[in-house]
């Protein structure tokens, strides 16, 4: 019995290097690994790419549209309520190159497409009443471009426009120049201001914009407006971003 005992030991104690020697390997290729994925190109570039949030466009299309409950006050005056549903607006956008982490989206609408009603007694109260039947003024775009922050949804549009002010065809006046930045933050005068909403996930804001309004050759509309003066533009608007792609 004592030499079967001895038998059954040997075979074991000799199975012992060959499991050491399976296990060294196995260690040995996880390093390997390591090491070829940080030395071959392609794999590296492939890892990286997979930490890198997916792609966003470059090249916008902008759409833009004005809504009821805006307002426009000039001097001391009560601001009219103006409906301005219906504006439209259409424009291209490109990622401004600031070299930080802020998303800023240059655009430029084209003035051939940029309509914004005209006040009449159709669009415009003052005081609750409606403007008198043949009183007109008509807003005429000359510049229309700025930034929108994509994260933030902060807007600020350089606006320029003449604003031609006309009864029937009795009296026309020479254009009044308006030139604002309008804002999704505060725009603060002397005499006029307001603060502005910035954009939602629909693409709503409040746009606001103070500006001086210097006089014109007509002694009338100087007269009655106090020029020089301040004017106010408050527009209630959608501006929306889609690949131009």
């Amino acid at each position: 019995m004592g030499c079967k005992i001895h038998a059954l030991n040997s075979p074991i104690l000799c199975k012992f290097p060959t499991i050491k020697a399976r296990v060294a390997p196995k260690s040995i290729s996880f390093v390997s690994c390591s090491s070829y994925a940080q030395n071959d190109g392609e794999l590296a570039s492939t890892a990286a790419a997979t930490q890198v949030p997916l792609s966003r466009p470059n090249a916008y299309r902008v759409d833009f549209k004005t809504l009821g409950a805006c307002k426009l006050g000039i001097s001391r005056y009560p601001d009219f309520e103006y409906n301005a549903q219906g504006g439209t607006g259409r424009g291209q956008g490109s990622v401004a190159s600031n070299g930080d982490l802020t998303r800023e989206i240059l655009v430029s609408f084209d003035l051939d497409t940029l309509y914004i009603p005209s006040l009449t007694s159709a669009t415009t109260k003052f005081l609750g009443l409606p403007l008198p039947p043949f009183l007109k003024i008509d807003i005429a775009p000359q510049l229309f471009e700025g930034k929108i922050c994509e994260e933030s949804g902060k807007v600020n549009l350089q606006f320029k426009a003449k604003f031609c002010f006309s009864v029937g065809s009795l009296y026309r006046a020479p254009p009044l120049i308006v030139e604002t930045v309008l804002t999704s933050e505060e725009s603060k005068g002397t005499v006029r201001g307001g603060r502005g909403e910035r954009l939602d996930e629909e693409g709503n804001c409040r746009l606001v914009g103070v500006a001086s309004v210097d006089p014109i050759d007509d002694f009338l509309m100087n007269s009655f407006l106090g020029l020089p003066t301040e004017c106010l533009a408050d527009l209630n608007a959608v501006i929306s971003l889609s690949s131009s792609s």
